[in-house]
């Protein structure tokens, strides 16, 4: 309880209003300071009030029967002691899990302290609404990792859909016929690149029409099947419808996988499991490196590979079919109820009436309904929305996948023969930096991190350049180049490539979330398809220095641009976010 000395040199009028309703005591409590020095505001609190203690209803512990049941929520507790002042508060009024309040002798309205040491024990259930600004943020009983767990497995499908063609490809080719046709070849390998183009546009809308669970099971059925036909293609007609299929799924998981995590992480932690969404897409791609091991011996094994990945898919359904739906999207369909139920699944009873309060007020400034296509492009929300494509835009263009393209040929040149030797390396730092970055995202913060990746890039980016060029490096340009790749990708993982995904559905308004994270989404299959439209070209007639000099710009231009345009949203709900960037608007 309080220590109400703190509070001796100040005298406060408390004055009960005192009713009944539906079988409640309702009291609305004016605290007031009588000195009217300022150094206390008029409160002013509505409490569903039930007297414990001494009989019947009242204030102080009178006589009479039982006391009524406060509602279903968490009750904060309001105490008449003899020791107390006429209110004595925690941490200046603002904690709502303990106040010792004076029983006044003489009616119902009194000052200073109580003489008689009986007290009765008032429940007093506190609505969303009336928790204040300031509030004490209860520990979490509940448990969201399994939720994300299950979450990532739409990840490790996006990772794995991406590289599982990358070893198969040449014995794929042979069976269905197509070894001497590199056009048929390539479109094996860009038509998931063109229907993740379209699955991330239309993840948005569905995740906002149906839900994020909803979409997350309708989506598994396009990978479940897309890797099926793959898996039993006998020509290649089907072989690309099944890749067509594959791509629509992991582009839907691409936009909705940060989003559910984003809605459904508590504050403190959120950083760090919105990169897991990287670190699970780094090691899917892992697991489809490993997963063409056999080849070489059986190369039929082809099939095996891509019918393996019906496995989780399936799982992301009956997963998604049992975890619970984003509070924030039930809220904003004004589904109250299913979002308290969510949030207690999700946090625990303790947080409900936090989190309720959270929502209502982050809702307060707009109660309009889903954003369209067309409002993501008016003044309100246009620059955050560039922020998003811009983000996803520098990512691509600042050469990832040209360094992880041309790895093979950099570690070769380092005498490393083997192929998988140097993916595996490569994978290998990936998956390291995205670790580090998981531990340190809610520690420095996404914007530093962000301009501390980019600043590494554009260095690796410039050693790799000279590498290939300065002729004084010449000696050691096979080791300089092993060591610019490492780095570079170590720099990615450590914020360009995690952070994104993460950021943007922090920064997006609740309105707008869904369509803004899948048109972002949109620019980064978009851009990641003409680079490797293009790529070969570009190198072909500049030569691979200069387009690594190219990329070492760009990483510096993407530093300035975060810099002045890129806010720090560590340590932020996503209703705090979206309040500061509407006022700021």
């Amino acid at each position: 309880m309080v220590n109400s000395n703190y509070y001796d040199d100040f005298y406060f009028r408390v004055i009960f209003f005192c009713g009944f309703l539906k079988k409640q005591v309702v009291c609305a409590v004016v605290m007031c300071d009588c000195r009217n020095d300022g150094r206390f505001p008029v409160k002013m609190m509505r409490l569903r009030c039930a007297v414990k203690g001494g009989g019947g209803y009242g204030v102080a512990g009178g006589g009479g029967g039982g006391g009524a049941r406060g509602d279903r929520r968490s009750p904060a507790i309001v105490r008449m002691s003899d020791r107390a002042l006429c209110c004595g508060m925690r941490s200046r009024a603002a904690d709502l899990t303990g106040l010792e309040m004076a029983g006044p002798q003489g009616g119902v309205t009194g000052l200073f302290r109580s003489r008689s040491p009986r007290y009765g024990l008032v429940r007093a259930t506190v609505d969303p609404e009336d928790i204040p600004l300031e509030k004490v943020q209860a520990k979490s009983s509940g448990n969201v990792l399994p939720y994300v767990g299950v979450a990532c497995l739409g990840a490790i499908l996006f990772g794995y859909h991406l590289g599982v063609v990358n070893g198969a490809l040449e014995y794929l080719a042979k069976d269905l016929g197509i070894a001497e046709n590199a056009v048929l070849q390539g479109w094996v390998v860009s038509t998931t690149l063109a229907g993740a183009t379209a699955g991330s546009f239309t993840g948005g809308a569905l995740a906002d029409k149906f839900g994020r669970t909803r979409t997350f099971i309708l989506d598994a059925i396009p990978l479940a099947v897309g890797a099926f036909l793959s898996a039993t293609a006998q020509d290649v007609r089907t072989m690309i419808i099944g890749r067509l299929l594959a791509g629509i799924g992991i582009g839907i998981s691409s936009a909705l996988v940060p989003l559910y995590i984003s809605e459904i992480s508590p504050t403190e932690i959120r950083g760090a499991l919105g990169s897991v969404n990287q670190l699970f897409i780094c090691i899917g791609i892992l697991v489809a490196l490993v997963a063409g091991l056999p080849l070489a011996g059986n190369p039929a094994w082809w099939r095996t590979m891509f019918g393996i990945s019906v496995i989780p898919s399936i799982l992301l359904a009956l997963g998604m079919a049992v975890s619970p739906e984003s509070p924030r999207w039930l809220f904003q369909q004004g589904k109250l109820t299913q979002a308290e139920a969510a949030i207690k699944k999700l946090y625990g009873k303790e947080k409900v009436a936090e989190v309720m309060y959270d929502l209502k007020a982050g809702g307060q400034g707009s109660s309009e309904p889903d954003a369209s296509w067309f409002d993501l492009f008016r003044k309100r929300y246009r620059k955050v929305v560039s922020v998003g494509a811009a983000l996803f835009l520098f990512q691509q263009l600042a050469g990832i996948n040209a360094v992880v393209y041309y790895s093979t040929s950099v570690f070769r040149s380092a005498g490393i023969a083997s192929d998988v030797a140097a993916s595996a390396l490569v994978g290998a730092a990936n998956v390291f930096g995205t670790m580090i970055a998981s531990s340190l995202m809610d520690k420095q913060g996404r914007k530093s991190l962000l301009i501390t990746s980019f600043s590494g890039m554009a260095a690796s980016m410039l050693l790799l350049s000279l590498s290939f060029s300065w002729k004084a490096l010449a000696p050691y340009s096979g080791t300089l180049a092993v060591a610019g790749t490492v780095l570079y990708v170590l720099s990615f993982a450590l914020g360009a490539g995690p952070v994104p995904a993460l950021l943007l559905p922090e920064i997006f308004a609740s309105r707008i979330r869904a369509k803004a994270v899948a048109l972002s989404l949109g620019m980064h299959w978009v851009s990641n398809f003409f680079i490797g439209l293009y790529f070969l070209s570009v190198v072909n007639k500049f030569g691979i220095s200069t387009v690594y000099l190219g990329f070492a710009s760009v990483c510096a231009l993407a530093v300035l641009y975060i810099a002045g345009n890129v806010v720090e949203t560590k340590g932020r709900s996503l209703e705090e976010i979206e309040r500061a960037l509407s006022s700021a608007t």
